[in-house]
Order: structure tokens, then C-alpha cells, then sequence
């Protein structure tokens, strides 16, 4: 497949409930049978990887995102082994700068950050350096091209039950979304809870309604379908108090794919997502015209260790 027709097929590939194949085999002009093909021969040339959802991250508890930067030497990559057998990692990429690791982490609540980062610890004390930094987010405008604000949610106070349907949909679900009744198998041998489907659909549709499930999406290789440059960005405005109105701003950017408040001198980090890593520099320079941004520092993804993400394409 051309690169535009990938791109054009996994946009399709993007609900706020489950995939209807029947509707969107319709819309590109396959019949049902020519898309599976597609979707089968992309998985198995390792461009996409599975299904998978977005959770709201105001829920209840909040979910924690937190960054850390790891200074590392070429001659121990058993580091990257290591850290990509911890299930909360969501991204782990190879920078230039400083710190030569960024490694994202979501955890459900505090207690499973301190239990995690003592895991973290035990790695990093066997690296040579033995240096990282932890960025915790303040608040959380974007994600994964979703944007959060305005975003309408109930406070809803989730039970075990619910983060284990959470985490189902998130972690083992291949190109096909699972049914009811295969998330009840898999509840029923892996966490133990013997669930009626009916209930198990009724709770996603209370996840979708409201909005803590956010999104369906495919994952994927970004490079492998058009997308080369990858930019964690930090952005310092000339008046501090005023970083709620430009992160509102920043977060319209499709380029800005996700987008967080730190406590760091430079407060706002986004992941800048584009297609040709010439076009990094016209990005910039367009954010700066705003004539709000005092200072912004870069860091460029040389290598996405952990390779497979989904976000709105644009």
C-alpha cells in the first residue's frame, strides 16, 4: 500500500466507540473481505500492532503520566530490556541531548508510582551513569491528539472492575476488538472475576459515555506510515501567569500530539509529531510568531525504542 492509502485507512481507524469494519470497509471502497486483507498484510509487514484505547486521564483517582529523563551509556542497552518489561511504560525513546533516555510512564494511582519507581531505582543502579530525573505533570491538555480541555466528565469513582476492563482493552486486544465475551474469558482466567457479559457491556458503555474511555485507535509505526520527526518540546512563556491561555492555544496544533504541565522552568512539554523532519523548523518558527513564547528547548527522538503508538493523524 501507498503511504497516503495507510494513512487514509488507519484514520478510519479511530472511534470513540468500536470499530464498525462493515461501515468503514464501506467508506474506503473495499469490500469487507479486501480491508481484513489489508489489515493482515500491514500487521504482518510489523507497521500496525493492535487495537487499543486512550483513557481520560481526570478520573478517580487521577491517572499519574510522568516522564523520566535517563542518561545512559551505548554499552548497556540490557537498560532499554529492562525498562520495556515494565507494563506502565508508554513510551521509551533514544534523544539527543543530556539525558539520551525518555521514558513515559502511566500509573493508575500514587501507590503504584512508588512501588514501580523502586523498580526504577534498582535498574538505574546497576547503569553506569547513574543518572535520571523524574518530571511529574501538573495537568494534562492532550493526548494522543485528543484534546482534554472542555472535555465533560462526571466523577466517577472507578472500581477494580472497571480498571480491569480498562486495562483489557488497552493491553490485549490484537487488530480485531475484543467481543464480551472475550473480555469475560479473559477476566475469568487472568483476574479471577467471573463477570456476566451483560454487565462487562454495560460498563464500557458507561466508560464511553463518559468520556474516561476517549478513543479506539490502531496502533502503529509512525515512521512506517509518513510520520518521520518526533520533538519533545518545552515551552517558557513570557509571562508565567500565563500558561493556561498558551497551553490552550498549543493544544489546537495537530502537530502537538500531546501536551502537559510541569513543574519546570520551561512548564509546558509537548510531543511534536512531523511528517518530514525539515518541517520542525517552519513549526517552530510559526510558534514563535505568536510573540507569547519567551524560550523553547528540544530534544530530538533519534529512535523509538518502543515503537508502536497511536495518535489522530493529520
Amino acid at each position: 500500500m501507498k503511504i497516503s492509502e495507510m494513512q487514509q485507512l488507519l484514520s478510519k481507524l479511530n472511534f470513540k466507540s468500536k470499530f464498525n469494519i462493515k461501515k468503514i470497509s464501506k467508506e474506503l471502497g473495499y469490500t469487507r473481505p479486501t480491508f481484513q486483507k489489508y489489515l493482515n498484510k500491514l500487521k504482518e509487514d510489523n507497521i500496525i500492532s493492535k487495537i487499543s484505547i486512550s483513557i481520560n486521564p481526570d478520573i478517580r483517582p487521577n491517572l499519574k503520566f510522568v516522564l523520566i529523563e535517563i542518561k545512559s551509556n551505548p554499552k548497556e542497552p540490557y537498560l532499554v530490556d529492562k525498562l520495556l518489561k515494565l507494563p506502565q511504560l508508554r513510551s521509551l525513546d533514544g534523544v539527543f541531548g543530556e539525558f539520551s533516555l525518555n521514558a513515559f510512564f502511566v500509573f493508575k494511582n500514587q501507590e503504584e508510582f512508588s512501588l514501580i519507581l523502586k523498580e526504577i531505582d534498582k535498574i538505574m543502579a546497576s547503569s553506569h551513569f547513574k543518572k535520571y530525573q523524574i518530571l511529574e505533570t501538573i495537568n494534562i491538555y492532550k493526548t494522543n491528539g485528543i484534546r482534554l480541555s472542555g472535555l465533560k466528565t462526571k466523577n466517577l469513582n472507578l472500581d477494580e472492575t472497571d480498571y480491569s476492563i480498562l486495562e483489557i482493552l488497552q493491553e490485549e486486544q490484537s487488530i480485531k476488538t475484543l467481543s464480551t465475551y472475550e473480555i469475560r474469558d479473559i477476566m475469568k482466567k487472568v483476574c479471577e472475576k467471573d463477570i456476566s457479559q451483560s454487565t462487562i457491556h454495560n460498563r464500557i458503555k458507561n466508560l464511553e459515555v463518559n468520556k474516561i474511555i476517549l478513543n479506539y485507535a490502531m496502533n502503529f509505526k509512525p515512521k512506517e506510515i509518513g510520520f518521520e520527526g518526533k520533538f519533545f518540546l518545552r515551552t517558557k512563556p513570557k509571562d508565567p501567569s500565563k500558561y493556561e491561555e498558551l497551553a490552550l492555544k498549543l493544544e489546537k496544533i495537530p502537530e502537538i500530539t500531546d501536551l502537559y504541565r510541569i513543574g519546570e522552568e520551561y512548564g509546558l512539554l509537548a510531543v511534536v509529531r512531523v511528517k518530514k523532519i525539515g518541517e520542525y523548523g517552519s513549526f517552530i518558527r510559526n510558534l514563535y510568531l505568536s510573540e507569547e513564547i519567551e524560550d523553547t528547548f528540544t530534544n530530538f527522538v533519534l529512535d523509538e525504542l518502543k515503537p508502536y503508538t497511536n495518535f489522530i493523524l493529520f
